[in-house]
């Protein structure tokens, strides 16, 4: 976005001035001239933002702003590499001093020239900022006709017919239900979702069902949209309730206040049981400018609304004590058949399209309005013509972008981008950058985002956690999908929707965040002018060099999937010395990259996954290094000057190595004054291999994540003493020099208060004193412990637990978690507790728990008592355990699935079903009477199966 680029630049100029750098005459006032017009310039493209991004011409001048921006920070960051270059020492040093001071004046009179002929350009663009500031005051006076033409044709759906639709009466049914039943109080009930997942039809068909037209006394719907007004929608809303009891508006109510609106309305519903739709609510705002005038009275009342927005949606239902239903995508199934609908008027498909729709219908991922419209460009083409369905298949992103019959697809999918503020939209299309279906994680768009400059700083808060703040506000506006979760709630990964991919690519090449190389370059391939970000997928056979990229202009360079062992010297043989990025995870390379040595201003490197051993001495180069990810390379040692890298926030040298039950960890060796590395907030793995280190430690303020390897005994002190002067740590792991090494904790007398998640992988003579005190921690993993006492009994009142993972932790034979503890707990996993017998549950225990995993305790001999209390226990698990358990589950099964199970105990799923285990072997699954009722439950998510 070129608000963001000139914000980026701004923040350049300022201290850019405060140095005093001497330019040649006049060269000063021309750089105050550039910040004047740049500060005038970004109001102006705030305002902007808010028009129709149709308007060519105004794209043209937001091109020219951007492009300007650029070149002023290009011509800055090579000025400011040249001064901050190091002569060295002696005679040597002085001619080289010498000659850099030659250098450093034809420089200074290069960049006032350029900066002259910017200032040129920037007189031409204002020209035309005076136009369009003229252009958008007509259009301000006019009203937003695009607005209103939008949601003329989001009416569409309120007329659909129900037989129009495909997989509509579950989810009727179960909104229904949510609707008429429950208690008297008034409820807000939320359809959450994406756009284009039919939302306001599902609400229609709702609002429009005999029963619940039955239930309520008086109904209204109201269309709210981006861009209402509160006295218009008031209006609106009380023309409706007059309209039911067949009166009029009173005519003082046109000139009302929205408060007097309010009013009214409320004293018209205070006694009734109503139902009020309100469709397509934006904001928590918006909604907080209606609720008001909604009575909560004690009559059953309810209020629908329809959002994108997943935070409105929990609000609303946190207040009212309502209800949330989060839109699910067609299954493909019913997938299939609407898009036969559409496409072939109900008939079959014809056997030579088959595949091909399928690949097209697939990128849909269940979207009713993509499926409808794509189906509809699809009915117009020759079903002899297979090349023609084929173009669609390869180039839908191009259809979407020009086919007129996509224009309504392209508009629902991009208003909630339109909504975005520029920070977030910035942030959003960098997304583009990840190849189609690619996971994205979410602690790496945080650090990619920072590095980039698209984090705006805000006082008591670091960059990191304000970028969070991003990556949270984009999933609930429902621009990103969850992928998958950790136990302890966070978001283990991401993903977007494929046709939404499409149209981020698409606003990424027109915004210039980033150009995607993904098939080899041909005479027709389109390239920007300018390439700032470049992602390189599967291939580098993609690039050519000096051919589509300007390596001086360079700035983020990514690789995905890449097989070839990339060489950067011969891809850009002129060099990119301006990159701020560098992200090659997962490719074979063996060798750090010694190009990488004349990156000044390189913030983000990434190595993962792959096959490089050292680190050499030169990276102390890299000065405004802030994240060095090595995480499963085979690094086990750092040179000394890494500690020159004082901007360094992210460490990571660590790799598993995965065994049948659990996994050794290799870190690196620790460095003896590592505690000059203040800016660090993560440090992960290092080794204890000096005590001078472990003191160390104790500087390192900002750390939210510490992980230190091979302590030993008597390390534990130091360490403890260090860990008390981090405050910010959010996660510890500690892990010993092996499984027989005690590791000692107990002089630890003021944890960390924000502490969430530990690890300790160790023996101990006794469980720390201060976790019971640890009230933040969220998730609990303890390995090797071998205690003599019950470790539930001393971790139960943990008033945050969510996730406990016991392995090889006590030597006693029962275990027992007494009523109340475990308040919160959601999973717990016992693991090679070789002497264990019995596990007692008392009544009130473990309210919360939905999984309970046992694997390795060979000498249990019941399953755990009381498990019967347990009524949210969705999954329980036994692995690897002895034939006699079995035989307490069922002790009357003498059949060849219950014998196959006890022959290979560690591959079969219990379920507990009404007072009576039910055993499965998982090979006899897809065969016999059990194979219906398998289905049955598999389908219904009440039984989840696990292969070992």
């Amino acid at each position: 976005m070129a608000e963001t680029a000139v914000m980026f630049v701004l923040d350049k100029l300022t201290p850019f001035l405060a140095n005093e750098v001497q330019l040649i005459s006049g060269g000063r006032e021309e750089v105050v001239y550039v910040r004047a017009e740049l500060e005038r310039m970004k109001v102006f493209l705030r305002i902007f933002d808010r028009l129709d991004e149709t308007d060519e011409e105004v794209k043209v001048w937001v091109k020219q702003i951007r492009d300007v921006a650029h070149d002023i920070e290009d011509v800055l960051d090579e000025f400011s590499l040249l001064l901050a270059h190091n002569h060295g020492d002696g005679f040597y040093g002085f001619l080289h001093k010498l000659s850099c001071c030659i250098k450093n004046m034809k420089a200074r009179y290069r960049i006032g020239y350029e900066i002259q002929g910017i200032n040129s350009r920037i007189r031409s663009i204002y020209e035309g900022h005076i136009r369009l500031r003229q252009k958008f005051r007509a259009a301000e006076q006019a009203g937003s006709s695009s607005t209103n033409t939008w949601n003329d044709r989001r009416g569409d759906a309120l007329l659909l017919d129900e037989t129009d639709l495909v997989g509509i009466d579950g989810p009727k049914e179960k909104v229904a239900q949510l609707l008429v039943g429950g208690g008297l109080g008034r409820q807000v009930v939320s359809l959450a979702g994406m756009g284009g997942l039919g939302k306001t039809t599902l609400a229609k068909q709702v609002y429009d069902d005999r029963q619940v037209k039955k239930h309520f006394t008086i109904h209204a719907w109201i269309t709210v949209s981006r861009n209402f007004q509160t006295e218009e929608l008031l209006r609106d809303m009380l023309q409706q309730l007059f309209r039911a009891i067949r009166k009029s508006v009173p005519k003082a109510v046109e000139t009302m206040s929205s408060d007097g609106l309010k009013k009214i309305i409320k004293d018209f519903l205070q006694e009734r049981r109503y139902l009020i739709v309100l469709d397509d609510v934006w904001h928590i705002n918006d909604w907080d400018g209606v609720k008001y005038a909604l009575p909560t009275n004690n009559c059953g009342s309810r209020v629908m609304l329809t959002t994108r927005n997943a935070d409105l949606a929990f609000t609303s239902r946190i207040e009212s004590e309502g209800q949330v239903y989060n839109m699910q995508p067609l299954p493909p199934e019913e997938s299939w058949i609407l898009f036969c609908t559409k496409t072939f008027h109900g008939n079959a498909c014809p056997p030579h399209l088959e595949e091909i729709c399928r690949c097209i219908l697939k990128k849909c991922e269940g979207l009713p309005l993509a499926i409808v419209a794509i189906g509809g460009v699809l009915a117009a083409k020759d079903r002899r013509r297979i090349d023609e369905w084929e173009i669609v298949r390869r180039s839908l992103g191009a259809e979407i972008e020009g086919n007129d019959k996509l224009k309504n697809l392209k508009k629902v999918l991009s208003l909630s981008f339109n909504d975005l503020p520029c920070h977030l939209k910035a942030c959003f299309l960098y997304l583009s950058i990840f190849p189609e279906d690619h996971l994205i994680e979410p602690m790496r768009l945080v650090r990619l985002w920072t590095a980039e400059g698209f984090v705006e700083a805000k006082e008591g808060k670091t960059l990191e956690e304000v970028a969070g703040e991003y990556f949270s506000d984009l999933l609930n506006r429902s621009l990103m999908q969850v992928a998958g979760t950790r136990s302890d709630g966070r978001v283990m990964a991401c993903r977007i929707h494929d046709l939404l991919r499409e149209i981020i690519i698409s606003k990424s090449r027109e915004h210039n965040i980033a150009a995607i190389a993904k098939e080899r370059i041909n005479q027709n391939a389109i390239w920007p002018d300018r390439i700032r970000r470049l992602s390189v997928h599967n291939t580098l056979q993609n690039i050519q060099p000096n051919r589509c990229v300007n390596p001086c202009q360079l700035r983020s360079l990514f690789m995905f999937g890449i097989v070839e062992k990339p060489c950067l010297h011969s891809l850009f043989p002129s060099g990119f010395k301006l990159l701020g990025a560098l992200d090659m995870r997962g490719t074979p390379i063996t060798k750090f990259p010694i190009e990488v040595v004349n990156l000044y201003y390189l913030k983000y490197l990434s190595l993962r996954n792959t096959k490089v051993k050292t680190i050499p001495r030169f990276i102390g180069k890299l000065q405004n290094l802030e994240t060095l990810d090595l995480k499963h390379a085979y690094v086990t040692e750092l040179p000394a000057e890494i500690l020159n890298l004082k901007k360094l926030r992210h460490l990571m040298v660590y790799r598993y190595e995965y065994e049948s039950y659990t996994n050794s960890k290799y870190g690196f060796k620790s460095l003896e004054n590592i505690g000059v590395l203040q800016s660090l907030q993560k440090l992960c793995f290092i080794e204890a291999n000096h005590v001078g280190t472990l003191q160390e430690l104790g500087k390192l303020t900002q750390l939210r994540r510490l992980g230190v390897l091979k302590l030993r005994k008597q390390d534990g002190k130091t360490l403890c003493s260090s860990i008390e002067h981090l405050k910010n740590l959010r996660a510890l792991s500690i892990m010993s020099t092996d499984e027989n090494e005690i590791i000692d904790l107990q002089h630890l007398y003021h944890p960390p208060q924000f502490l969430q998640r530990f690890y300790l992988v160790g023996r101990l003579e006794s469980l720390p004193h201060w976790i019971a005190y640890a009230h933040s921690l969220v998730k609990v993993y303890l390995r090797w412990s071998r205690l003599k006492e019950d470790p539930l009994v001393f971790l139960q009142n943990l008033p945050n637990l969510v996730h406990l993972e016991l392995l090889q932790v006590y030597d006693g034979d029962t275990l027992c978690s007494m009523a109340g503890g475990f308040k919160k707990l959601k999973q717990l996993g016992l693991d090679k507790f070789d002497e264990l017998r019995f596990v007692e549950i008392q009544e009130g225990a473990m309210p919360c728990i939905e999984k309970l995993s046992i694997q390795r305790c060979k000498s249990l001999e019941k399953v755990p008592l009381g498990i019967e209390h347990l009524s949210e226990l969705k999954v329980l698990e036994f692995f690897d355990m002895p034939h006699k358990l079995l035989k307490t589950i069922c002790p009357d099964e003498e059949g060849e699935d219950y014998w196959r199970v006890a022959c290979i105990p560690e591959v079969y799923s219990t379920y507990w079903r009404g007072g009576g285990w039910e055993v499965y072997s998982l090979e006899s699954f897809s065969e016999g009477e059990n194979a219906p009722m398998l289905s049955t439950l598999i389908n219904s998510g009440e039984l989840q199966t696990r292969w070992k």
